[in-house]
């Protein structure tokens, strides 16, 4: 059974790898036997990505993407397909947020966050979809703030990360009769990223304390498990999930 978690043979991209769980995505794949393409707006902090991965024993290829420009996710996708042989996997993880009250947030700061979350997402799958073969996977990486909300002024962020959600149903409604690829959405909680360190000093602890039937943040690994579920044999049947990883917050 172990082994239909395996993705030897197989090649993914991952997008916003240049840090935190990018970066955790990114290897995560990379141990569990795929070659990974990665994409983010720091090339030069995808050169330590690029590192990790090829730590592993597998190939990567690294590419300066911004999501919210079709042309620079078609341009990952064509350099997996030149360099790594296709697309099988696609960890559709690169976003940003604010946290900016509503009656101040400028339309640019808003359109922003939905550009990259929202209209990045669907860029991205759509070039995967493209190239993709019966059997592939793509994971979309939503929030828990899609589903409710945590105290601080995230709107727009809140806003693109359900509408993230509805568009993996929609996709996967298009895609995986047509198509044979299946399109799942993890939603983590609070797992430590560059978005967590711009919290308010004691928002976070007061967060795990209040919120998290679990009292503590999440590790990236059991965000990662939970996509290599998603992109392996072993979610065969699973399509159209929306899967919260998120140690209880949404029934608290």
């Amino acid at each position: 059974m172990l082994d239909r978690f395996r993705l030897d043979g197989k090649v993914a991209v991952v997008t916003g790898a240049s840090a935190g769980l990018g970066v955790a995505f990114a290897r995560g794949l990379a141990e569990a036997g795929a070659d990974v393409a990665i994409g983010a707006r720091r090339k030069d902090r995808l050169e330590e990505t690029r590192r990790l991965v090829e730590e592993t024993g597998r190939r990567c290829v690294a590419v300066a993407t911004d999501v919210s420009r079709p042309e620079d996710c078609q341009a990952l996708v064509d350099a997996a397909v030149a360099g790594l042989g296709g697309v099988d996997i696609l960890i559709n993880n690169a976003g940003v947020g604010t946290a900016v009250p509503a009656l101040r947030e400028a339309p640019e700061e808003f359109r922003q966050v939905v550009e990259v979350n929202l209209h990045g997402t669907f860029y991205m799958a759509q070039a995967c979809a493209r190239v993709m073969k019966p059997g592939s996977s793509i994971v979309n990486i939503g929030s828990v703030l899609g589903e409710t909300t945590a105290g601080l002024p995230q709107a727009a962020y809140s806003a693109s990360k359900a509408a993230v959600a509805g568009l993996t149903r929609d996709l996967a409604q298009q895609w995986t009769g047509r198509r044979g690829i299946r399109v799942n959405c993890l939603e983590p909680g609070f797992f430590a990223s560059e978005m967590t360190e711009q919290y308010p000093e004691g928002y976070l602890d007061a967060q795990l304390g209040r919120r998290v039937l679990m009292n503590r943040a999440g590790d990236p690994a059991e965000l990662v498990t939970a996509a290599i579920f998603l992109a392996s044999a072993a979610g065969s049947y699973v399509t159209g999930a929306v899967l919260p990883v998120d140690g209880g917050i949404l029934i608290t």
